[in-house]
């Protein structure tokens, strides 16, 4: 096998948001930065987030509150985001002519709503600041010389550097590339792998009748998941899918709930009125009817919902949505469909895996990493970075931002 000849400074293994944020940042410093993608492209995996928006970060300025939301992860990180945090990230795209807007749940978008518009800005970041950038390359694994790293092996042979920053991404979307080899070449250089499990995923439920609703989006509604040991409660946007439930809410749900299936079927309660108790909601329901005698059952409740939405709560209750008029309903009728407003069931078995996640966990345990730095505590010339480290996180941007911030300390440390 070749080996490099061109002596760099820094290797950086992973051309997406950590390890270019990581190359470009060391670049900038003035050192020889080689930046190494199997990909043709770099960014490909953050180009088609947030559905091709890009949910940047989360604009929670305060960094207590912030990092509450990283779990047992939260101890670990306080460090690395004193250095670079939330207004950090709003500063470096305003700076770069990319401002960003703040949506429901403190989520932050690119202004332009693209996510190709963030790869171009963090391309530019690495390729003018005077980082070599090669595509198209695989990496194998690490160059020993006893304990100690002294090069990388890749698929055009291989490359030689003071330092070295594993920025090869989580195992979620395999279809862009991120397939966890980063913890084989870490497991082998003596750190804790933790292994992954989808963190934000759809899960799949046994009703069958959820298939001719897939699309349909029960929004602001109150969701609980239970089995005979635990309980969780959560509100947001639920959508039916032809394999079950999906949207934000049933996503930040997903990790607490695949823990519970452990312990067997999960039993699902769907609330379209959280806010209005029983008693409330039969008195609205019967002036709606009052006021719409002769309306069919269906156009009745179109009233209130999308026709999506009528159909799920005309599941299984047994009453016809053709009803002539929806004065003759009786009470016992009345009193079911508004039961049935106040709680859709499902019964969850299992999620769709890490080839639907959204993130993941697993990854080398941050007890084997100075977050100050980024370096690890075994290899003093290897520093970890992004979806690499074994970080449980919701959606909301809150992974992103682990990315800009683990990638900007790593190349501000780096050789230093």
């Amino acid at each position: 096998m070749n080996t490099e000849t061109t002596e760099y400074d820094v290797v950086v293994l992973g051309g997406g948001p950590a390890g270019m944020m990581a190359a470009g940042r060391a670049a900038s410093r003035g050192l020889r930065v080689l930046l190494i993608e199997k990909n043709v492209v770099l960014g490909k995996k953050l180009s088609i987030t947030g559905g091709g928006r890009c949910n940047i970060t989360n604009a929670e300025f305060d960094i207590r509150t912030l990092l509450k939301h990283y779990g047992k992860a939260e101890q670990f990180l306080y460090a690395p985001f004193a250095q670079c945090g939330v207004q950090e990230t709003f500063n470096f795209f305003t700076e770069r002519t990319l401002p960003l807007i703040i949506e429901e749940k403190k989520r932050a978008f690119p202004e332009t709503q693209k996510a190709t518009d963030v790869v171009r800005v963090m391309e530019h970041y690495v390729r003018s600041n005077g980082c070599v950038v090669r595509t198209g390359t695989a990496v194998r694994g690490f160059e020993m010389n006893g304990d100690s790293i002294i090069g990388v092996h890749t698929s055009a042979g291989v490359v030689n550097a003071r330092a070295y920053v594993v920025a090869s991404g989580g195992a979620s979307h395999q279809e862009t590339g991120s397939t966890g080899e980063g913890f084989t070449w870490l497991k082998k250089l003596g750190h804790t792998i933790h292994a992954s499990n989808p963190n934000l995923v759809p899960l799949i439920v046994s009703e069958p009748w959820v298939k001719k609703l897939s699309g349909t989006v029960l929004p602001k509604v109150s969701i609980s998941f239970k089995n005979e040991v635990r309980k969780i409660k959560k509100q947001g946007d639920v959508l039916i899918t032809h394999f079950g439930l999906s949207g934000p809410v049933v996503l930040n749900s997903a990790y607490e709930v695949k823990e519970m299936l452990e312990d067997g079927m999960v039993q699902v309660s769907i609330d379209l009125f959280p806010k209005d108790d029983i008693g409330s909601l039969r008195a609205m329901f019967q002036k709606l009817i009052e006021d719409n005698p002769r309306k069919t059952l269906s156009n009745l409740l179109k009233s209130w919902f999308t026709k999506g939405v009528v159909e799920a709560i005309l599941q299984s209750v047994p009453t016809d949505g053709r009803l002539t008029m929806s004065a003759m309903l009786t009470r016992e009728m009345r009193y079911m469909l508004v039961d049935r407003m106040k709680n859709i069931t499902l019964t969850v078995t299992g999620t769709k895996g890490l080839d639907w996640s959204v993130v993941s966990d697993g990854g080398v345990d941050l007890k084997d990493i100075d977050t100050r730095t980024m370096q690890s505590k075994i290899h003093p010339n290897l520093y970890v970075v992004g979806d690499v480290l074994h970080v449980n996180r919701p959606s909301g941007g809150y992974s992103l931002q682990l990315c800009w911030t683990t990638g900007f300390v790593a190349g501000n440390s780096v050789c230093v």
